[in-house]
């Protein structure tokens, strides 16, 4: 992979690279970039990813390769402290909750103290936290250069100091964000970078369609009330009726959502002509009517005052910006694309493209740009081809940093799982890759001894009612052989609730097992906990989940050596991305099954096995409790996409490997 990587780097392309578990993908890529010289960016699926690749990963290759390379670590604005926000933050209803005061007298201690203002160095405060957005930006509240803290700004001075480094790490939010809207620094940074990397790349088409999309939620319209009605208060009191203008806009708000309807949980509805699915058509015309209207009055309200302060241009600008989307919303979808409702205790409309196919391919595409830009580019100064020929939008002119031509660029994708056959065209498809090279690079571990797959065949069918309760029986089971050690994968979340209560009341606490699920704990601290096993005579673990614990859950050593799986993660059926998705393979005369739901179920199935073994000396057993993979002729694909473990017989075999595992565990500990 690494001479894949230096190759790519010299002659420039893409490269997409599966890489199993264990090949060490990270270094493989990081180490030609970090010696070829070049500038580069690195981004990565999330935020906890992002950080050990700045603060262990590339810190530890660049002291062993004795390299003078500048580092710099790039997020999202709403990651660092906004110091403008921060003094207007005591001013805020919010402000008057128990303990508000002492806690933003603790930010405003750390910001005297702060160099980079990333919100992550303040401990005890996180970002479900109500004072998190007080005292942070979005896009939406930022006052750009009209800001009176511009020149402090943490946000301008991490993008300068990644303008002046030789290594950017972001995520892919960031990155996409930016693609939207030009505005998170990744725009005045991307024509000067010879190389990208982009890691845990098979995420990338989801979070990209979220983000060249439009979307308009009650959060952003509840948002604008807060924010209208704190800095009314402050700089205009008595000009404008304030209250009556926020009161109307949070009671239009409040309308929309539940001109959606009673549901439970999360849930996406597929739009009709007017209307997302099953919401009674004139009750949500009206809905959406009332909410122009109230928008219309606070814009009338903000043009008042305007001119007093850059806080009131930015917040008419807001209103306008989220009228436009309410008048989108209002007229029929684009049939290019795809429009849906995703209702929870909040609603948000959302209209995307299908894919990212046709972005992403306008900017990896091997097209060497006019050394003046061009007439088109000079045309459009947002135009991927002004970005390429190093014409950004935000240039400043203080970076030494030079333009690189497109036909130059080296672009490198690279995920544990891309796909379940070898032209992983599952990954380059929707990505517009189709040009790219690509390899698959196996697993180091020796599966056929390290691991085994169990399909216990004498369970119900998955769409029986009492399907999930036979799964909690043999996990009981089986968890009362290995005191725990076991991580249970659901593919929804009621399946995950009726598991995690089944084990929570049947587990005999003398068996010493502690059981956790998913959202009764945060996230982190139920995998520190899980990690920590059964050691130092705490309770051996048992973890129900759903989401995000399929994929980036690193457990390696014998605190793991059970991952049960409820169900092959087929798409659900009536989600509208993937409706849209299938009709359009269908119209090009593909099977949607073949070609689009079965990829997808490998897939996340191929990552939900992957957190079984994640070391050379580390065993398990997957099961999965799917009679499909031993009886539907679709079951040997699926087979074939995860790593080559041993197939278990039977139950009796079942039992006596874990039986083993326990045996083993135990002479360890006496010896």
């Amino acid at each position: 992979m690494a001479m894949a990587v230096t190759q790519t780097l010299e002659q420039g392309g893409q490269l997409v690279v599966e890489a199993g578990t264990g090949v060490g993908k990270t270094y493989a890529y990081l180490v030609p970039v970090l010696l070829s010289g070049q500038r580069a960016l690195v981004s990565t699926a999330t935020k906890a990813l992002q950080d050990q690749l700045f603060s262990r990963d590339i810190p530890r290759l660049v002291e062993v390769l004795g390299l003078p390379i500048r580092v710099a670590l790039l997020k999202g604005r709403a990651n660092y402290l906004c110091l403008h926000r921060m003094a207007q933050a005591r001013h805020s209803a919010e402000s008057a909750q128990p303990g508000a005061q002492r806690a933003l007298a603790k930010i405003e201690t750390w910001a005297q103290t702060t160099r980079t203002g990333d919100m992550a160095e303040l401990t005890g405060l996180d970002e479900r936290s109500a004072l998190w957005p007080l005292v942070t930006s979005t896009r939406d509240n930022c006052l750009g250069s009209s800001c009176p803290s511009y020149r402090a700004c943490h946000v301008n001075l991490a993008r300068k100091e990644a303008m002046a480094s030789d290594v950017v790490v972001i995520n892919h939010h960031l990155f996409f964000a930016d693609m939207a809207v030009r505005e998170s620094g990744v725009a005045e940074l991307l024509p000067t970078v010879r190389v990208t990397v982009f890691d845990e790349a098979h995420q990338l088409n989801e979070i990209g369609v979220n983000f060249l999309g439009k979307q308009l939620s009650t959060v952003q319209l509840l948002e604008l009330s807060r924010d209208a009605l704190a800095t009314g208060l402050q700089l205009a009191r008595g000009l404008v009726d304030w209250h009556g203008l926020t009161e109307g806009l949070e009671k239009s708000a409040r309308d929309l959502r539940l001109a959606a309807g009673l549901h439970r949980g999360s849930v996406r509805l597929r739009w009709t002509e007017r209307c997302p699915e099953g919401v009674e058509a004139a009750d949500w015309v009206q809905a959406l009517h009332k909410l122009q209207e109230a928008l219309a009055l606070m814009q009338a309200g903000l043009e008042m005052v305007a001119e007093l302060a850059p806080d009131f241009q930015r917040l008419l600008e807001r209103s306008r910006e989220l009228a436009q989307k309410a008048a989108l919303f209002s007229d029929s979808p684009d049939p290019e694309g795809v429009r849906w409702a995703e209702v929870s205790a909040q609603l948000r409309l959302i209209e995307s493209p299908l894919d990212i196919a046709q972005a992403f391919s306008a900017l990896t595409r091997p097209v060497q740009a006019a050394p003046s830009g061009g007439a088109e580019a000079a045309a459009d100064p947002d135009s991927l081809e002004a970005l390429m020929a190093g014409n950004p939008r935000h240039a400043s002119g203080e970076s030494a940093a030079t333009p690189v031509g497109v036909g130059q660029r080296a672009w490198v994708f690279t995920s544990a799982t891309l796909g379940d056959e070898p032209s992983l065209r599952w990954f380059t498809e929707p990505c517009g890759l189709t040009s790219a090279q690509v390899m698959q690079v196996s697993s180091p571990f020796d599966y056929a001894q390290q691991a085994a797959l169990y399909v216990p065949e004498h369970l119900p069918k998955p769409a029986d009612p009492g399907h999930a309760g036979h799964v909690a029986q043999l996990v009981v089971e089986a968890v009362q052989l290995l005191g725990g050690r076991t991580l249970v994968l659901t593919t929804t979340l009621n399946a995950m609730r009726s598991i995690g209560e089944y084990l929570q009341i049947r587990l005999d606490p003398a068996a010493n097992v502690e059981v956790l699920v998913q959202g009764q704990s945060p996230k982190r601290r139920l995998m520190e906990r899980f990690r920590e096993g059964g050691g130092d005579g705490r309770a051996g673990c048992v973890l129900v989940a759903s989401a995000s614990f399929w994929e980036g859950f690193d457990v390696p050593g014998e605190a793991l050596q059970l991952v049960v799986i409820d169900k092959l993660p087929f798409p659900p059926p009536g989600d509208p991305l993937f409706e849209a998705r299938s009709q359009r393979i269908t119209r090009e005369g593909r099977s949607a099954f073949a070609d689009h739901a079965l990829p997808e179920a490998a897939v996340a199935l191929k990552q939900g096995a992957g957190r079984l073994i994640r070391s050379e000396t580390d065993r398990g057993v997957l099961v999965v409790c799917d009679t499909r993979l031993a009886t539907m002729s679709y079951g040997r694909r699926l087979v074939r996409g995860l790593p080559q473990m041993r197939r278990l017989s039977g139950h009796a075999e079942f039992l006596a490997t874990l039986r083993q595992f326990t045996t083993d565990a135990t002479n360890s500990t006496t010896s």
